[in-house]
């Protein structure tokens, strides 16, 4: 980059005596010339190291999955020029031990081992451009990580080792008091499962609308629509149009009560099926007492036409992290759970339990009970331990699974 940097200037300085040679004046040439060098080059790097063991156990395979991989994260931001912003990020994952199916769907996967979704590879993990240059709003081209709301329908995946990317554009504004409105246009989905796998990209023409407040001093207040064209299979094509409320209010100095309520509506969008029709419902509610919150909450997922689809979701953060709901089951999946979190000693343990059955029918599909103890060191340290169990009942296999990670992140 420097030594690019060096070239572009050395021709600068040649245009310049020419144009001085006819009376020009050149100062500003040269100095836009030297902002850009410096914003290229006086930037900030930042690397992260994620070493992560899980094994699975699971009912009806003949091996045990034993998986430790290495994601070594390599990212670069430039200074800004015009109100423009650079960001370049590389992943590589690295199994150290691979008796695993990574999910690929490739020649090499080893399918007589459980899933664990993390195959090897190298990608460009972001590239973007950011442009500030308009009052209270920031566009942002290229890839990028999408987040919005609780990553119940638009996230990352950032729990797997390759995270989930999108190339597009995105523009968030801030002009509005307390509000925050963000729109996405998104032409590839980068999955979890890299670029050499027939399931690591999703095409799209997708449009994604989501407006947040916080005016009302008690929670945040979202509005959304996120319409999904699938160029590759566009009869699941669907519309998820839906409004979230979730927030806390003090009860007295040591109790704060806590809240979530969402309700959202899917149908069939461009090409999609005529029988996609569902909707999705949350209720929770919860309670923090010095430095203990419990949280008791009800998720339904519907299947009315058809079970109500969530394919750019960041699926393990819900319903359990055993994976074994990350696609709707036929008739819908109704998760009633429990979720407690406190800190020891400065280590933060979380215990949940799941009670799984179908919306449509109401059959038994078992129960779940995940736990994780993590500690930071620091602000470049952190260390993890984490447990899920899933006892099947009419679904899917009993499954255990085990997690030890180890992270140190520099930016």
């Amino acid at each position: 980059m420097y030594k690019c940097g060096e070239k572009a200037r050395g021709h600068v300085k040649k245009v310049v005596t020419a144009l001085l040679a006819v009376g020009a004046v050149s100062s500003t040439q040269v100095v836009a010339e030297e902002t850009l060098t410096g914003a290229l080059t006086d930037g900030k790097a930042g690397l992260d190291f994620r070493l992560r063991y899980e094994s699975v156990d699971q009912t009806g395979m003949a091996e045990e999955a034993t998986a430790m991989t290495l994601r070594s994260r390599l990212n670069y931001t430039t200074g800004s020029y015009n109100d423009i912003t650079g960001f370049v990020e590389f992943d590589d994952v690295t199994a150290i031990t691979d008796d695993y199916n990574d999910a690929t769907g490739l020649p090499s996967a080893k399918t007589n081992f459980p899933v664990v979704a993390d195959p090897e590879g190298t990608e460009v993990n972001q590239a973007k451009l950011i442009y500030k240059g308009v009052k209270d709003t920031t566009i942002t081209a290229g890839r990028q990580r999408v987040i919005l709301d609780n990553a119940r329908f638009v996230g990352n995946v950032g729990w797997r080792q390759n995270e989930q990317t999108y190339d597009g554009l995105s523009v968030i504004n801030t002009s509005l008091p307390d509000t925050t409105i963000v729109y996405g246009y998104v032409t590839n989905v980068n999955r979890i499962f890299g670029e050499a796998s027939a399931n690591g990209d999703i095409n799209t023409e997708t449009h994604l609308f989501n407006v947040g407040y916080t005016g009302l001093g008690f929670g945040k207040l979202s509005a959304y629509g996120y319409f999904l064209d699938l160029v590759d299979a566009p009869a699941g094509s669907n519309s998820t149009i839906g409004l979230r409320f979730a927030g806390d209010t003090s009860i007295s100095d040591t109790v704060k009560a806590l809240y979530a309520a969402e309700y959202a509506t899917q149908s069939d969008y461009k090409d999609g099926a005529s029988t996609i029709d569902a909707d999705y419902n949350l209720i929770e509610g919860g309670v923090a007492v010095s430095g203990v919150t419990v949280k008791l909450g009800m998720e339904v997922l519907g299947a009315d036409g058809s079970a109500f689809s969530t394919p750019l979701a960041t699926g393990h953060a819900f319903n359990g992290w055993s994976d074994k709901f990350l696609a709707t089951p036929a008739n819908g999946l109704e998760d009633t759970y429990l979720k407690v979190s406190t800190t020891v000693a400065g280590v933060n343990l979380v215990a949940a339990m799941h009670d799984f059955s179908a919306d449509r029918g109401g059959a038994s599909y078992g129960d779940e009970v995940n736990l994780q103890a993590s500690k930071k060191f620091g602000k470049n340290y952190t260390v993890l331990a984490k447990y899920a169990s899933y006892s099947a009942d009419g679904f899917a296999t009993d499954t255990d699974k085990l997690w030890l990670m180890a992270q140190a992140s520099f930016n």
